[in-house]
């Protein structure tokens, strides 16, 4: 599940990690001026949120210096269809925005504890070059990232961070604080089984380290151990999708015009691959299960058939 990120930053606040003063999260003009006063002086961030990178370039993050700019900033943004580069082409309806203070940026650095299935464990990912696509980085210029394997057994030690700190050139005033920070990051991430928690960027300012944005990814299937996140709507799930978890169904909506009705999730991948083979397109995955019942295949057959996009089932 991918956490919006406000959400992302709650967890960050239950885990002492600092970030911009919030306003909240709105979603109609008339809460902005309560918004403002909690987010406190100027300069105000206004961001909106949605599950998708690249928000600043596509319009959807914009700073204000007066209350008018912040409430022209907000009308601009709420309600407004967003693409960006990970949105693949179509656009995501913006619901809600999120208001902040500013930051003075001193420097900028890139942290995140990731799964890292080849090692078969987390590891912590760091740049001290932070606001720039991961992967864009890590094509152009690879020597810039430092990975740091982690044991979920032990979490990781002081040494380790420090060193994080040393290599990515944290000043030494700051480097207790930059510890406690990717400390708390990998308690997050092991304490709410995630798949993922970034911090892109980690600001360096006069005060000390800011958490400018925030992003959490937990694993579906250890939300049995996590009630307060598994009550959550998932913003990125479609009505369909929601359907289909409610009666426990494997589905994902996709694009196509051929309904795939299948039993197993590796032949609904074969399926699907058969389809575009072929020169079709699947309109969705769907593994009714191996426990498949008359009740779960109808139940199923009724989710395939509500996508208007459906033209044939196979």
């Amino acid at each position: 599940m991918k956490l919006l990120e406000y959400e992302s930053k709650q967890l960050f606040r239950a885990h002492r990690i600092p970030g911009p003063r919030s306003g909240g999260v709105i979603t109609k003009m008339a809460q902005m001026p309560a918004a403002l006063k909690r987010a406190g002086k100027a300069p105000w961030v206004i961001k909106a949120q949605v599950l998708a990178g690249g928000r600043g370039k596509a319009g959807g993050i914009k700073r204000a210096l007066t209350p008018a700019e912040a409430r022209s900033a907000a009308q601009s943004i709420l309600g407004m269809t967003l693409v960006t580069h990970q949105t693949h082409g179509q656009g995501v309806k913006v619901r809600e925005v999120l208001v902040e203070g500013g930051a003075k940026i001193e420097r900028e650095f890139y942290l995140s504890v990731v799964m890292d299935r080849k090692a078969a464990g987390p590891t912590i990912i760091a740049s001290a070059e932070g606001g720039m696509e991961i992967e864009r980085l890590a094509a152009e210029k690879p020597e810039a990232i430092l990975r740091q394997p982690v044991d979920p057994s032990l979490g990781l030690p002081d040494y380790a961070a420090r060193r994080i700190g040393f290599q990515l050139g944290v000043p030494a005033q700051h480097l207790g604080e930059f510890c406690h920070i990717v400390k708390s990051l990998v308690r997050l991430f092991l304490g709410h089984d995630c798949s993922l928690v970034e911090v892109n960027p980690l600001a360096l300012t006069p005060k000390g380290f800011v958490a400018l944005d925030g992003k959490v990814v937990t694993d579906d299937n250890a939300l049995f151990r996590h009630p307060e996140l598994a009550k959550r709507k998932d913003a990125e799930l479609s009505a369909l999708e929601r359907e289909a978890k409610r009666a426990d169904l494997s589905y994902i909506a996709l694009d196509g015009s051929i309904g795939c009705m299948v039993n197993g999730a590796g032949l609904a991948m074969g399926t699907m691959d058969t389809i575009a083979l072929a020169g079709g397109r699947p309109a969705n995955f769907l593994d009714v299960g191996g426990a498949a019942n008359e009740e779960r295949v109808t139940k199923a057959f009724q989710i395939i058939l509500k996508d208007a996009k459906v033209k044939a089932v196979l």
